[in-house]
């Protein structure tokens, strides 16, 4: 399946939580240099934050140090603000959008059907970057986790997923994966939907997501990939809620920083491989 934004010119960047905003900014500094040429204005958005007033500033600093030339920091708060038409036009002059870390439920409420989520669409078909950390990266696909123990999630109705913003289709993404041993909840995922990708999101590890639809894992952390396209056969639909669930033939990757993944063919690349279809597309 292609996605609906798969003509965007833009790229999606999305990070497990806890990246570097203080050191190297490795996966920051990956962000900022998939802008379009000579626009070096960002629009940090803290919507998910309950505590917009700390979270800010280290964005700020992050990408001044980066060599932002605005950045306009988004406090958007409620529905009225994600219309007002002042956060229109700064997200229309930006190159690069970025949601931090928090509740992805509030992403979804506040800028839902709002100008300001328009806005960011269209500047993703015009080259701009969107990029999310943690519940910024959980919410950027169509579908989004939002709930889910992660110590048994392998049972009926053990994960919640809702409606997520829209900039990709047919991947569900999980952050804080390997430090919070959420294996299950993207395991459930493919069970009930086999045709998902389930990208799961280590601390400082990143992955993009190139307009051609090919993932490349970024940061020092891992990316891991839960694929259930081939699922053989799962007991899913015959259980009741709560009871365990059975799956064959999940497949399961690891991508370090410079391998990658053709989400449409489903197929790992190796550095070689990916630096030859990035070169070439």
């Amino acid at each position: 399946m292609v996605s609906q934004l798969s003509t965007a010119v833009g790229h999606i960047v999305a990070i497990g939580g806890a990246e570097d905003k203080t050191s190297d900014l490795e996966i920051l500094k990956r962000v900022f240099s998939l802008a379009p040429e000579g626009n070096g204005e960002v629009s940090i958005i803290a919507t998910a934050s309950g505590i917009p007033d700390q979270v800010l500033p280290a964005y700020q600093a992050a990408f001044e140090r980066l060599g932002a030339n605005r950045i306009h920091a988004l406090d958007i708060q409620d529905r009225k603000q994600a219309s007002d038409p002042d956060n229109v036009q700064l997200i229309r002059q930006s190159g690069v959008i970025f949601f931090t870390g928090g509740d992805q439920l509030r992403l979804t409420n506040v800028f839902g059907g709002s100008a300001t989520l328009t806005a960011i669409r269209e500047r993703l078909m015009d080259g701009a970057v969107v990029a999310g950390t943690s519940a910024g990266a959980a919410a950027l696909p169509s579908t989004m986790i939002y709930n889910g123990a992660s110590a048994d999630a392998l049972r009926k109705g053990g994960v919640n997923m809702t409606s997520g913003l829209g900039f990709i289709d047919y991947l569900i993404i999980d952050s804080h994966f390997l430090e919070r041993g959420r294996f299950s909840r993207l395991m459930q995922v493919g069970a009930s939907n086999p045709e998902y990708l389930g990208v799961g999101l280590g601390e400082d590890a990143g992955v993009i997501v190139h307009p051609n639809r090919i993932l490349e894992a970024i940061g020092p952390g891992h990316v891991i990939l839960i694929d259930s396209r081939g699922l053989a056969s799962s007991n899913i639909t015959d259980l009741s809620m709560g009871e365990p669930i059975a799956v064959e033939n999940m497949i399961l990757h690891a991508m370090v920083s410079g391998h990658g993944f053709d989400i449409e063919a489903r197929h790992y690349l190796d550095a070689d491989e990916l630096t030859a279809l990035l070169r070439n597309r």
